[in-house]
Formats: structure tokens, C-alpha cells, sequence
């Protein structure tokens, strides 16, 4: 298959096409012949201990690295019939942490509901913010309502230069996105002793792998903090998934067998065995179930027997389920490995 965008015109490739030439291309071995390799195939789950529920594709933004293809015409949200399954089953189980994503997960007109619902369940919840959401006037006191429900806030900040994160992200967001900060930080968010964690993700603007977590972090909490006042809890490194508005940059610049070969090289069996998919568990904004985000974007629901929808929830089933797994995966076991909670190992 050569490497255009597929010979579609101003549009992304569609999940099986994308799943097609990852499959296809690049010189390496395919993802399962690595885990076959490493002594780790099957690859199962080793139980759930997240519970993953992407609202929909609607965004405030549109950014160039986005694996969701998300932005503000996306039509996909859930439901409340939905989110009332996704609590139901929720309420059967022990799982501890709930982890709301998107597009722009507050835009959910039942996203308050769910934070709600999962609080009084008694699990701890995280919120994906894109931190410029803050700022819209029809969410004016959802900083206030995360604080008093103590969600943990995960936002996206790909560099603490206004350049490099305006380039990924849209002119002016980085200046959007330091409001945000800074209104989470005059709640408490990211202070010592306050009980609101505010964390921050970091993901390379091009064709590279990660930093060190530890560095990049100990950097962005230096310059965050000596040029703007801005304080956070810890920052997450993820690697860039070769999948979506990613892939589509990757062909276009010429880059795509280059990264995927330099993924497939840093296979790391220590990051593979600890990827974040053994213990989570995905649910789309229709309800499908997925081993994690990456695959919901690809189409590639559970399988192996175990139920594909929320409303067929069987915990017994799902918690040692068997992986789904393509070439993409090599993007969560590289070097240090990569998870929604940055490195692995």
C-alpha cells in the first residue's frame, strides 16, 4: 500500500484502513510474533482496575496529534441511557478508579451526572481536561465542580513554550491553556496537602519518543513555576500512537515507517508486560467495550468471547479476558512503555 493518505482527499483514513497499512507496513515483526517472542502471548488481562469511559468526540479543539480525530463538529456523545448502564455495571464491581475522557469529556451534557454517580459509589475519578474547556462561558463553574467533588484532573500540555504547544494544539492555547492552570491552582489543584491532584500529560510535538518522564517533569515544574506561577503534582509522558490525526501526519511528512520501526525496535517485554489494557477496561460513547482507547478508535472491540457492550457487562468475563492486539500496540511498549498514566517500567 503506498504511503499517501490512502487515496482519500482532506480526510482521515478510516479504523480498517488505518488497521490495514499498520499491518502492512514497515519492516518489523508483527506485534503478536514480539509478544510470542518475549513469552507473553496471549496477552490477558490481569484485572480491571480502571474503568475507562469515553463520553464522545466533541471537542473545543482540534489538535494535530489527536488519535480521537475530536473537535467541535464531532456529532458522537453518549447518552444517559448509556451512562446509567456504565454505572450499573460499575456498582457490581470493586473497580477503584473511574477515568472520564473525550473529545472534551465536560462538554458531555452527562458528564456532571457521572462524576457524580461515581463519587457516590465511592471511586475515586479522573478527568482528561484540555484545560481551555475551563474557560468557555457555558462552563464557568465546572473548576469549582471538580474541586468539590475532588476529581483528579489529568490535562494535556505538550510544552511549557507557547510555540510548540500552539503548533500542536491551535493558536492560542497555550495562553488559554495557562488560565486554566492557573484558575485550578487558586482552588487548591496541584498544592501540597489540599487533596486535588493535578497532573499533567506530555507528548513529543513529531516523530520522536518521549523524554525521560522524570526530566521533562522536573523541567516543566521548574519553567512552569519560575515564568508563570504555575504549580502541578506530577507530570506523564506518552508516546504518540500511530493512529488517526497522528498516522495522517506521520504519511504525509514522510515518517511513518521511519517511527514505526523505531517503535518496533525500543520493544521493551518489561513495558509490554505491564501495558495499560491488562488492567483497564475501555467503554465507548455507545456503549461498545474496548481493551483501551487506542483500539476503540481502530474498531477493534473485545473479543475472545468476552461481552462487547456495556449493557452485557460480566465482570468474571472481562477481568482475565484475552488482549486484542495490532501493530499499534507497539506504541505502548516502547522504551519505557507508555499508558494513560505515562511510563511503564
Amino acid at each position: 500500500m503506498p504511503l499517501t493518505l490512502l487515496g482519500r482527499q482532506n480526510a482521515l483514513a478510516s479504523p480498517s484502513e488505518q488497521l490495514k497499512l499498520l499491518q502492512e507496513s514497515g519492516s518489523h515483526l508483527p506485534f503478536e510474533a514480539q509478544l510470542d517472542r518475549a513469552g507473553l502471548s496471549p496477552l490477558c488481562a490481569t484485572g480491571i482496575t480502571v474503568f475507562q469511559i469515553n463520553v464522545g468526540k466533541l471537542c473545543n479543539q482540534t489538535c494535530h496529534h489527536c488519535h480521537v480525530d475530536a473537535g467541535p463538529d464531532r456529532p458522537e456523545t453518549m447518552s444517559l441511557e448509556t451512562a446509567a448502564h456504565c454505572m450499573k455495571a460499575l456498582a457490581k464491581t470493586e473497580i477503584p478508579t473511574v477515568d472520564i475522557t473525550g473529545g472534551a469529556p465536560e462538554l458531555n451534557p452527562h458528564f456532571r451526572w457521572l462524576v457524580e454517580q461515581a463519587r457516590r459509589l465511592g471511586r475515586h475519578v479522573m478527568d482528561r481536561c484540555n484545560l481551555s474547556v475551563l474557560l468557555l462561558p457555558s462552563q464557568a463553574d465546572l473548576a469549582e465542580f471538580l474541586a468539590d467533588h475532588q476529581v483528579e484532573i489529568i490535562a494535556s500540555l505538550p510544552s511549557y513554550q507557547a510555540s510548540q504547544t500552539d503548533a500542536q494544539r491551535g493558536e492560542g492555547i497555550f495562553e488559554k491553556s495557562l488560565e486554566g492552570l492557573r484558575r485550578l491552582n487558586r482552588l487548591g489543584y496541584g498544592r501540597p496537602n489540599s487533596g486535588l491532584a493535578l497532573n499533567l500529560v506530555y507528548n513529543p510535538v513529531g516523530a520522536f519518543l518521549p523524554p525521560k518522564q522524570e526530566a521533562i517533569e522536573a523541567q516543566f515544574k521548574k519553567q512552569l513555576l519560575a515564568k508563570y506561577g504555575i504549580a502541578f503534582n506530577r507530570l506523564y509522558t506518552i508516546t504518540n500512537m500511530p493512529i488517526s490525526r497522528f498516522l495522517e501526519f506521520l504519511i504525509e511528512s514522510g515518517n511513518y515507517d521511519q517511527y514505526m520501526n523505531r517503535l518496533a525496535n525500543a520493544f521493551n517485554p518489561a513495558a509490554a508486560a505491564g501495558v495499560m489494557c491488562r488492567s483497564t477496561l475501555s467503554i465507548g460513547w455507545d456503549g461498545r467495550l474496548y481493551d483501551c482507547d487506542f483500539n476503540q478508535m481502530l474498531d477493534l472491540t473485545i473479543d475472545h468471547g468476552a461481552p462487547s457492550h456495556i449493557r452485557d457487562f460480566d465482570p468474571a468475563q472481562l477481568h482475565h479476558r484475552r488482549i486484542v492486539t495490532r501493530n499499534h500496540c507497539y506504541g505502548c511498549t516502547a522504551g519505557s512503555g507508555s499508558s494513560c498514566g505515562g511510563t511503564v517500567t
